[in-house]
């Protein structure tokens, strides 16, 4: 199962702030700077985008896009994702039976449903978020930097939590960051955002060890860590 979009345009006016196409077959990482597309590539698979935007979209794939059941998202933080003052059990809406096999599948106790999310640790909460976004039972998962309000130790275990339920579940995957090393053990290829476009793309550990656009070079010789591509 593959997603192929063959064309994504996206216009502020005159102004055109993204044009990409891209394929998405079981993992592709966009890794990009703030500002390069990668939140509003999200957006344009969810159907959010503001209104102030124009955008034509082409996918081709083997099932309808749609927010919720086809499509699911993990968002970047988990402390601002769920409503602060409702039990995590009715922040579900699928059966008890099932949100209580979900909240096992992402390794928690069931106990913690009866807990609002103020009571919770960031790992507990993002483990919570997952287990909601796979529910739906999507075929696309999208992942908007998961990891970043995590410690290095929560950071780890979520991104192992994905890859092993990405082999049960058998979803394909988008997931957008500005850190290389969230992704190159997950992710099979990846996509280097600038400025809207894509100015290289292919199999993670090819580009990583071979890159050919200067941008790609720049960025690993960074370490992906300096000041202007965290910008």
């Amino acid at each position: 199962m593959s997603i192929v979009c063959e064309k994504l345009v996206i216009k502020n006016g005159d102004k055109t702030v993204l044009n990409i196409s891209l394929e998405i077959e079981k993992s592709l990482a966009l890794i990009g700077q703030s500002g390069s597309g990668k939140s509003l590539t999200l957006k344009a698979f969810l159907d959010m985008l503001p209104s102030n935007l124009d955008s034509d979209m082409q996918v081709t794939c083997d099932y309808e896009l749609i927010r919720g059941k086809t499509i699911s998202i993990i968002p970047q933080n988990p402390f601002t994702a769920l409503s602060p003052l409702t039990k995590i059990k009715n922040q579900f809406f699928i059966s008890d039976e099932l949100m209580l096999n979900y909240i096992n599948l992402v390794g928690l106790d069931k106990q913690i449903v009866d807990r609002f999310p103020s009571e919770l640790s960031g790992g507990q909460l993002q483990r919570v978020i997952i287990a909601m976004a796979l529910s739906v039972k999507p075929k696309l998962l999208l992942l908007d930097e998961p990891t970043t309000a995590l410690d290095k130790k929560s950071k780890a275990d979520i991104l192992d939590l994905v890859k092993d339920l990405q082999s049960i579940d058998g979803f394909d995957m988008l997931f957008v960051t500005h850190d290389v090393s969230t992704v190159e053990e997950l992710c099979d290829r990846v996509g280097i955002l600038k400025d809207g476009k894509i100015v290289e793309e292919g199999d993670m550990y090819e580009v990583l060890k071979n890159p050919k656009n200067p941008y790609t070079k720049k960025l690993i010789n960074s370490g992906f860590k300096n000041r202007e591509f965290r910008k």
